[in-house]
């Protein structure tokens, strides 16, 4: 759950194990985040390696290597954040970016989704242009437009914008702003 953990309201309750690295909503890499039912525990029918076997981290109150300190202070900030705005709120922000950008992408001839609507994530928003030929001259354009780090994977290509939690909606509409002026200077 890396890209939307905390990024909603979720009933934990529905989940046997949730497996989250805080780098995208709830702090820097190298934190990681494991909710497990204590009904999992011990069930593995092989032998695993200490280090993979929760237990061991229960034992030892998530002590059992060295934690890297800093990374955990400043997720507890961030869930210090979190907790002070409220989820629901924090839902909500994200929701609109998510309805903002999406929005201008099903407008703009120029730009195409790659995800079903019902299956679209508010976090990673995907599309391509239906002129695939502009797309290095859409992304030089942000680029020199402040707007960094929309080249979608390198095995499929297009754009991918990220709308974690700490993204302000003023990011986005900055890049929906380029890509209507893109979009005209191209007609």
């Amino acid at each position: 759950m890396s890209s939307d953990i905390f990024s909603r309201r979720c009933d934990f309750k529905q989940f046997d194990l949730i497996y989250a690295g805080a780098q995208k909503n709830i702090g820097p890499a190298g934190v990681t985040l494991v909710i497990i039912k204590e009904s999992l525990l011990g069930k593995v029918n092989r032998q695993i390696s200490t280090m993979w076997d929760y237990r061991t981290h229960i034992k030892e109150n998530s002590l059992y290597n060295t934690p890297p300190v800093f990374a955990i202070y400043v997720t507890l900030l961030t869930l210090r954040w979190i907790n002070e705005n409220g989820l629901e709120n924090i839902e909500k922000r994200n929701k609109e970016k998510a309805d903002v950008l999406y929005s201008a992408i099903d407008n703009n001839p120029l730009f195409k989704g790659t995800v079903a609507k019902e299956d679209r994530s508010w976090m990673n928003v995907n599309f391509i242009m239906e002129n695939r030929e502009l797309e290095p001259a859409f992304l030089q354009f942000t680029k020199e437009n402040n707007c960094i780090g929309l080249a979608g994977h390198r095995s499929v290509g297009g754009f991918r914008a990220s709308l974690y939690n700490a993204l302000p909606i003023e990011s986005v509409k900055h890049l929906v702003g380029l890509m209507e002026e893109f979009s005209s200077a191209k007609q």
